[in-house]
């Protein structure tokens, strides 16, 4: 027993030296291999790290080139539609493959999208614009004269027109062209207030048919300019009358006004300043500013004066209110449509198409607007290109005017 006990220690040492000289030789192996392969080469700086963005960017994919590639199913011709934002930043899904389209250059940047190409699907087209109306081409007119002195006199405030010694008058010397073998039903148009807005009547004047008859307002600032300027036209004129409205003094018409509340004779120095304004007109319309005379009207004497007077200068009148029977002295009519009662495109083309209704019962109308307002100008322009082919013809106002009813004659409309 005592002999085996030396033995087994002995064994025992013999073992452990054993195992510590194998640690040895793997420690020392592994260190000559570690030496051979050598320091490890730097790690590449990624996009995310390189980008100077403050924002942090996500971790690029781990590329693992031993795994075999996904299948890829068969190219679908789609419509492409418009990325959509995503609430948080992730690499993009892989998309088919297609025949000759570039390969990405590296996994972390995305694709690139034709802008051109991407559409929104079912998108409204944009609504048009709303352009003017183009101007048509009207037929050339004979000149309208020069203002002739043998049917001048002189006044207080200026020239006055007057019957020339041979009987000619300004309704004739001075009235639009129009065919009078014409026999389709005749549509006569008065545009008032010109020369009161430069941009309103320079647009008129340029853009509606020499047929139109303008009235200018005496209280424009340069009313024998403007008139000089349709006599080129070949457009003829009347001059607006200021006669007191409903509703006066509220609604006021110039300190030129006729007005019930004076005397004839003051009635009679403001009726010549306004037709001392400027020469060459056929004759007068009772509107300034939107107001058609009401009150002045109801006081039969007086108005019947006026219109004697303007007849005895050998010029017509125009009474703007419409559903009258017209003057009951002078040579002229009653308007019969208010086009602009309603600034609105809808509103205008219902008058339009009313005063062609009554032109072809009656054989003739008459429809005044009280401003060259840009929609007014607009639906006018329209309105006339397409009269042609309506079977009725646009016509100045000296045309459409009737001759006073003798003493015992009924008047009509």
């Amino acid at each position: 027993m005592a002999e085996g006990l030396p033995r087994r220690v002995f064994a025992g040492w013999r073992g452990l030296g054993l195992f510590w000289v194998l640690v040895l030789l793997l420690l020392g192996g592994g260190g000559l291999w570690l030496d051979n392969l050598g320091p490890p080469e730097p790690r590449e700086a990624t996009m995310a790290e390189a980008a100077p963005s403050p924002e942090p960017a996500p971790a690029p994919a781990q590329a693992e080139p031993e795994a075999p590639p996904a299948p890829v199913p068969a190219p679908v011709a789609e419509t492409p539609a418009p990325p959509a934002a995503t609430p948080e930043p992730s690499p993009p899904p892989q998309l088919p493959a297609q025949a000759g389209a570039p390969a990405p250059t590296a996994p972390d940047q995305p694709p690139l999208v034709d802008e051109a190409a991407v559409q929104t699907p079912g998108a409204p087209a944009p609504p048009p614009l709303d352009v003017p109306v183009a101007t048509p081409e009207f037929p050339t007119a004979r000149p309208i004269p020069a203002p002739d002195q043998a049917m001048l006199e002189q006044g207080h405030f200026g020239a006055l027109p007057r019957v020339a010694a041979d009987g000619r008058t300004s309704i004739r010397a001075y009235g639009g062209h129009f065919d009078r073998q014409d026999t389709r039903p005749r549509i006569g148009i008065i545009v008032a207030d010109i020369g009161i807005s430069n941009a309103h009547t320079d647009d008129a004047m340029r853009r509606l048919p020499p047929a139109v008859t303008f009235a200018i307002s005496p209280y424009a600032p340069r009313a024998a300019q403007v008139a000089e300027r349709l006599r080129a036209k070949v457009a003829e004129t009347l001059i607006g009358l200021p006669l007191e409205p409903a509703g006066y003094p509220l609604n006021d018409p110039g300190n030129r006004a006729l007005l019930t509340g004076q005397s004839a004779p003051e009635n009679m120095a403001n009726l010549e300043w306004v037709l001392s304004r400027f020469p060459g007109y056929v004759g007068a319309i009772g509107v300034v500013g939107g107001m058609r005379g009401e009150r002045f009207a109801a006081m039969e004497q007086s108005y019947l004066a006026l219109q004697e007077s303007l007849r005895n200068r050998g010029l017509l009148f125009v009474d703007a209110r419409p559903d009258v029977a017209g003057p009951g002295r002078a040579c002229g009519r009653a308007v019969d449509v208010i086009l602009d009662e309603r600034v609105s495109r809808s509103e205008i083309e219902r008058r339009l198409g009313e005063s062609e209704t009554i032109a072809k019962a009656r054989g003739s109308a008459l429809g005044l607007v009280h401003a060259a307002t840009p929609v007014v100008v607009d639906r006018l322009v329209a309105w006339a290109a397409g009269l042609e082919r309506r079977g009725v013809v646009l016509a100045p106002v000296s045309v459409l005017i009737r001759r006073p009813p003798e003493p015992g004659e009924a008047r009509t409309q």
